[in-house]
């Protein structure tokens, strides 16, 4: 028998031409996505308004299939983390942060990381492998039933907690393990279930890509699903950037700004965030900020300040708190719009750049970040 297809792997488009190698009408697309997606459901027997002769078919060559829960940890402030198993002795991590006004899931796009930030725990863990389009889409499909927001007929749905009209995952960002652009086909996929109103129907602003800068694979997002962009910047000249994001030595600064300009003429905000952890000593001087300030002169944008949350062997310590708002305020002072992120979940390593998860190393590199800049 032929291996089941997991219908978390297709978007509408790929789920019409399957059902066509079937013999089926396309709305039955239309109708088992809105089944899946919007009431979390992964029974076949319970999709009431699909013919039932066609629903034993789905049963012998489809199925609904997620990553599978290793460990459900909950923070003090509510922060909800879970340790997913991805088979092959991999495991990734998802993060639910629950606010008054939104909820939002951080999602993890591989197993590991090939990009070695200096800073972060997932690249310390090495690099096994992309996850698949149902890999990845699994923890929002599964995030929803396990939160109560899936309108499942026969579950408990509708949780109290509702938020954006009835959502309790109101955001995505794409900022958990791995680099989402390195893995470009299968996130793109999921990007368009994210965005479709027979499945999730989130708007394109709040869905965000974090990137530490694939400057192809930035033009490519803008092509083809742009949706908000948020670029891991953390230095302002290449020196700097180039020991702590090693991928700054293939596209350096010039070229991720001027992409990250490029971009912009089709983003769904009129800004690019730039993401910048607070190292002690490292990048939080004043002069530090002031070349910052050089660097996107004249490209709209907002910096998101984030403390530097430590993890085991880590040479870094965090920025104190009065030298963040200091480099904030001179951010501030030149009218860029700046925030500074609260630590969520540090409780349980849920924290920015804390996400280990469990990888087999293999040591293998999507993007040959090691090139000298002289030979791209």
């Amino acid at each position: 028998m032929s291996t089941p297809v997991n219908l978390l792997d297709l978007d509408l488009d790929g789920l019409t031409t399957w059902f066509e190698s079937l013999g089926e009408k396309p709305f039955r697309a239309r109708q088992v996505m809105r089944w899946v997606h919007r009431e979390g459901c992964a029974e076949f027997d319970r999709m009431t308004d699909v013919a039932k002769a066609l629903r034993a078919r789905l049963a012998g060559q489809a199925c609904v299939r997620a990553p599978a829960v290793m460990r459900d940890s909950v923070s003090v402030d509510g922060t909800r983390k879970w340790l997913l198993d991805v088979g092959g002795g991999n495991a990734v991590e998802s993060v639910f942060i629950p606010e008054a006004t939104r909820g939002t899931l951080c999602i993890s796009t591989q197993a590991g990381c090939a990009l070695d930030c200096a800073f972060c725990s997932t690249g310390k863990q090495g690099f096994n492998r992309n996850l698949a389009t149902g890999e990845i889409l699994g923890q929002l499909w599964l995030a929803n039933r396990l939160l109560g927001a899936a309108r499942d007929p026969q579950g408990d749905g509708g949780g109290e907690d509702e938020r954006d009209n009835g959502r309790v995952i109101s955001n995505v960002v794409l900022m958990g393990m791995g680099e989402p652009l390195a893995n470009f086909d299968s996130v793109l996929v999921a990007l368009r279930v994210m965005l479709d109103d027979y499945a999730y129907g989130l708007s394109r602003r709040r869905v965000t890509v974090s990137t530490s800068g694939i400057v192809p694979a930035m033009d490519r997002l803008r092509e083809e699903c742009p949706v908000a962009l948020a670029v891991s910047l953390h230095a302002p000249d290449d020196a700097l950037r180039d020991r702590l994001v090693p991928i700054n030595r293939k596209y350096p600064l010039q070229a991720l700004m001027a992409a990250c300009a490029r971009y912009l003429e089709r983003a769904p905000r009129d800004f690019i965030t730039f993401e910048y952890v607070m190292l002690d000593g490292v990048n939080d001087s004043d002069a530090h900020a002031r070349q910052l300030l050089s660097l996107v002169r004249g490209l709209p944008c907002k910096f998101n300040l984030i403390p530097f949350n430590p993890f085991p062997d880590s040479p870094f310590r965090r920025s104190p708190q009065q030298r963040i708002q200091r480099f904030a305020g001179i951010l501030v002072d030149a009218g860029i719009v700046t925030t500074v992120r609260r630590t969520r979940g540090e409780d349980v390593d849920a924290a920015c750049g804390q996400l280990a998860g469990q990888v087999q190393d293999r040591t293998r590199r999507t993007v040959p970040i090691h090139a000298s800049r002289e030979a791209c």
